[in-house]
């Protein structure tokens, strides 16, 4: 079998791989996390409105953060990943923490069977999508486990960052979703120089992609946005243009870094 076709077992290798470091990161700040901080970003805060007493499915949760900051703020939070080491970790923080939340272990395409019910949220946000082959499919199992009027809250790194070589100086990859991208990566954006060395397999996505198959899953578009910066200084090269804006140095405000949208099941 290709590596494509055995993606998933690769990714979840590499994701297991890179919990292992970034529980203990500064990127991720545990400590300041379990003193109460919220971990959801000023993009996702402004679609989400008031969530009290919402159900809500986050997909690729990682290691939970943004699900047990739902549920601080009074959601009923579900996260799903397809890591064991990150499901293990966020159901191990969710008992210290004494909150409620929900953690499962599945990758997305497999959600509909392993989780019940439908929600009044679905939630994703930054370097999700591009682990995903089929967009259509995806939409698809958004659209199955919302409540009719259910919203899905989308924040998202721009396909055109990936297009750039990880030093933004040339254009290696293509905006369009022409081939997997197969590569040995090092490291990991939340500690660099982290003795990690994995395969990985990923797709990039283009806008019209991601808008054309939510549309045609049953889900109005409601906002959609385009920004300058990233909340996360996640990439190479990065300054901070303003207190937890990053843009990418030498190339300040010349490229979107990233979107966010918010669509509803009609």
């Amino acid at each position: 079998m290709s590596e494509a076709s055995e993606y998933i077992s690769i990714n979840k290798a590499l994701w297991d791989a890179k919990t292992t470091v970034h529980k203990d990161s500064e990127f991720y700040d545990l400590p300041s996390f379990k003193a109460g901080k919220n971990t959801l970003n000023s993009i996702e805060m402004g679609l989400l409105g008031d969530v009290a007493q919402k159900s809500v499915l986050h997909l690729q949760c990682h290691f939970g953060q943004d699900t047990m900051s739902f549920s601080r703020l009074g959601a009923v939070a579900t996260g799903i990943d397809l890591s064991s080491n990150a499901i293990e970790l966020a159901k191990a923080l969710s008992t210290e923490l004494q909150l409620n939340t929900q953690f499962i272990e599945t990758d997305v395409y497999s959600v509909p069977e392993k989780i019940v019910g439908e929600f009044d949220l679905v939630f994703s946000s930054y370097g999700t999508i591009g682990w995903l082959p089929d967009l259509n499919k995806w939409a698809n199992v958004i659209a199955s486990k919302l409540k009719h009027g259910g919203e899905f809250v989308f924040a998202e790194f721009h396909p055109v960052v990936w297009m750039f070589d990880y030093d933004f100086k040339f254009i290696e990859y293509s905006y369009f979703n022409v081939t997997p991208i197969i590569e040995m990566t090092e490291g990991t954006y939340a500690e660099k120089s982290a003795p990690l060395k994995n395969n990985s397999v990923s797709w990039n996505h283009p806008l019209a992609d991601v808008l054309t198959a939510l549309i045609n899953a049953g889900l109005q578009i409601t906002h959609f946005k385009e920004f300058d910066f990233s909340p996360y200084n996640c990439f190479n090269g990065m300054v901070e243009i303003e207190p937890g804006k990053f843009q990418v140095k030498g190339l300040e405000g010349k490229f979107p870094l990233v979107y966010a949208l918010k669509a509803t099941k009609i």
